[in-house]
């Protein structure tokens, strides 16, 4: 009896222990997987973001530039070590960029929500226009010399929300063209209209009429795009240099740029007018020669600020007979105390100051002052005139090579007291001042390229572009000045100058 008990015993735990190996080798169900979602919302590219109704598209480019006889990204040689064309000008400059863009809509009972950022990650030829070794040391933060091995940069171009019609961010002005300075050329320094590719931050509200048309209206930050200069030309002020410049007494900001835009986009091409308003302040009556304020400064008073502003007008055609996707773009900007809309890059403002060769001094030069306006200590703030035209016809000759011609022409005037305050400074600097040479700081700069585009495969580019700039200056005769070194102390010839860059560019797209 007992052994039978064992045995039913033993039998029955033989039996609980395999069901027990059984169960334990069962598969467990897993958790579910989120598989990535392509999003077909808002065209090729977006996919969901596992886990969430946003939709993100993440891209960008490589860009490989070099440019001979010009800064990096094709600036003309218009300045500085390049213009003075010395023994510290590099013969070309050369900039390699990522960038990478971020696009995020998500639908929503407002419309769709978007945020976008690109930021390039950059590195080019140390210095640029300006390029003397002996300034390095100097300025051992500044942007553009962050190019030893190793070093490099991140830029922020665009970082902005969209919600319900609104944008809130860095991003392109309300007064720009879909084209800002690039109606057919790589360079980043086609003057004579906006630019503000690169951002501005910015407030702005879009409504769509229909059919094509649509308004905006914006508050632009003026700081580091919309302004030039202000100079304060008089005793105790400023003098104007030798070529032509002074320092900038723009007091600090107050308002913000209005600007805004009606547009007409459809199929036959596009349409828009644009506005600003921009605020010109001066900053005080008395400084030093730098701009720096003393004790005394804020006592002596200042300018009352003036109102200046710029419109434009913008035009593209498309569907011309010359070929498929052929199209004209142009843009005609004019402006009063405002300045950086005709005479616009990316970045600052140029001043010009080109040497060349002479048949009767040591050589000739030209210049021109960019401003927004000129006081005297006591008087009023005189607003800068300018107006420009630039634009491009662009034609493909197959599906693979396509070629663009470009240009510009900017002007800016002074107006008679502006005049006859700069030039007394100027001729108080520079002897001579109607015996041997005359005096005008009107001047005009003129731009001319072409640049042809081969696409050996789908998001390859190699472009090869020839750009000729200008600059008629306003000044006659001969003067005795001392230009900044190396240039020597001489006699110079007051004189038209030209120059002419070939840029050279690779770009994979992703």
């Amino acid at each position: 009896m007992s052994a039978a008990r064992n045995i039913i015993l033993g039998s029955a735990a033989a039996i609980l222990a395999a069901g027990g190996t059984h169960a334990a080798d069962l598969p467990v169900k897993a958790k579910a997987v989120e598989y990535v979602k392509i999003c077909s919302l808002y065209g090729a590219g977006f996919w969901f973001i596992p886990g969430t109704d946003t939709c993100i598209k993440l891209g960008g480019y490589l860009r490989v530039d070099t440019t001979f006889n010009g800064g990096t990204q094709g600036a003309p040689a218009w300045n500085g070590d390049l213009g003075q064309q010395n023994r510290y000008r590099d013969y070309y400059s050369a900039r390699s960029r990522m960038a990478f863009t971020a696009d995020t809509r998500t639908a929503s009972e407002y419309g769709v929500v978007r945020t976008f950022l690109q930021a390039d990650i950059q590195f080019s030829t140390v210095g640029n226009n300006t390029v003397n070794p002996n300034l390095f040391a100097a300025l051992p933060t500044a942007t553009s010399l962050l190019n030893n091995p190793g070093d490099g940069y991140v830029a922020v171009e665009s970082v902005f929300i969209q919600f319900a019609g609104f944008t809130f961010g860095k991003s392109v002005s309300a007064f720009s063209t879909p084209w800002n300075a690039f109606p057919g050329n790589i360079s980043s320094f086609l003057i004579g209209g906006h630019d503000t590719t690169t951002g501005v931050n910015n407030i702005q509200y879009t409504t769509e009429f229909g059919q094509g048309v649509s308004a905006s209206i914006g508050l632009d930050d003026p700081v580091a795009f919309g302004r030039t200069s202000v100079y304060n030309i008089g005793a105790g002020a400023s003098a104007i240099s030798a070529l032509g410049v002074s320092s900038n007494y723009y007091a600090g900001v107050r308002s913000p740029d209005v600007v805004g835009n009606i547009r007409v986009d459809q199929a036959w091409g596009l349409f828009q007018l644009s506005g600003a308003l921009h605020e010109v302040s001066g900053s005080y009556n008395l400084a030093n020669a730098n701009a720096t304020p003393t004790n005394l400064s804020e006592i002596s008073g200042h300018p009352d600020a003036r109102w200046g502003g710029a419109v434009m007008a913008g035009l593209q055609i498309k569907n011309l007979p010359t070929g498929a996707g052929d199209d004209i773009k142009v843009d005609a900007t004019w402006s009063r105390g405002d300045t950086k809309n005709v005479v616009s890059t990316s970045a600052a403002s140029p001043n010009f100051a080109m040497f060349s060769g002479s048949g009767v001094a040591y050589q000739s030069v030209g210049f021109g002052a960019t401003t927004d306006g000129i006081y005297v200590p006591g008087g009023a703030i005189q607003l800068t005139e300018a107006y420009g035209v630039r634009g491009a016809f662009n034609h493909n000759w197959d599906p693979k090579w396509s070629s663009s011609l470009f240009g510009s022409y900017s002007a800016v005037r002074y107006n008679g007291a502006a005049k006859a305050t700069y030039c007394t400074s100027y001729g108080a600097a520079v002897p001579g001042l109607g015996v041997t040479y005359s005096c005008n700081p009107d001047f005009n700069v003129s731009q001319l390229g072409v640049i042809t585009r081969w696409v050996p495969v789908k998001n390859l580019t190699f472009s090869a572009e020839v750009m000729w700039f200008h600059l008629d200056q306003s000044f006659t005769g001969t003067a005795t000045l001392t230009p900044t070194a190396p240039k020597p102390a001489a006699v110079y010839e007051f004189k038209d100058q030209n120059s002419v860059s070939l840029q050279l560019r690779a770009q994979r797209n992703f």
